[in-house]
């Protein structure tokens, strides 16, 4: 499912929407913030949301009970990824120098975060190992199969 990029004014009403779930006009106006908006105006949101495909309707009588399409996660999600590519050239880098510069994370939360992720994998899992740290993890079967490799060679030259 493509999603489109939401107004400030659709995201604000979408925060109130995704606490819901699933509700009636009703439900909005009474959950909406302070100052609450006239019922016309969520009203003209609520078609917009539902054309962007962020909500969904079913007619009950009179009135519609709407339900969120696209979850707070999955719209988070699209916003990194979105900013990640425009500002910051799809660059790991780039976005965590900047978090760390603006003191939005600290060198400690990425040395905490690595070591929790390390701890965390499964060891089923096959991780492709650099060359230098296979050699550095496993420096027996290097040296095993160099000496393989010489006896077999030598074998050759002595036949030749």
């Amino acid at each position: 499912m493509k999603i489109n990029s939401l107004t400030h004014a659709e995201e604000q009403l979408m925060m109130v929407l995704w606490n819901l779930h699933t509700f009636y006009m009703k439900d909005v106006m009474e959950q909406h913030p302070d100052p609450k908006p006239h019922q016309n105006t969520v009203s003209t949101y609520l078609k917009i949301l539902l054309e962007k495909g962020y909500l969904s309707a079913e007619k009950e009588g009179r009135i519609n009970r709407y339900t969120v399409s696209v979850t707070a996660d999955v719209y988070k999600k699209f916003m990194m990824k979105e900013l990640f590519g425009k500002f910051y050239k799809n660059s790991g880098t780039e976005i965590l120098q900047f978090l760390l510069d603006e003191k939005m994370i600290t060198q400690q939360d990425l040395l905490t975060f690595f070591d929790l992720k390390i701890e965390l994998k499964p060891i089923e899992e096959e991780i492709p190992i650099h060359p230098i740290a296979d050699i550095i993890l496993n420096p027996i079967s290097d040296k095993t199969k160099k000496k393989k490799g010489k006896k077999k060679k030598k074998g050759k030259k002595q036949k030749g």
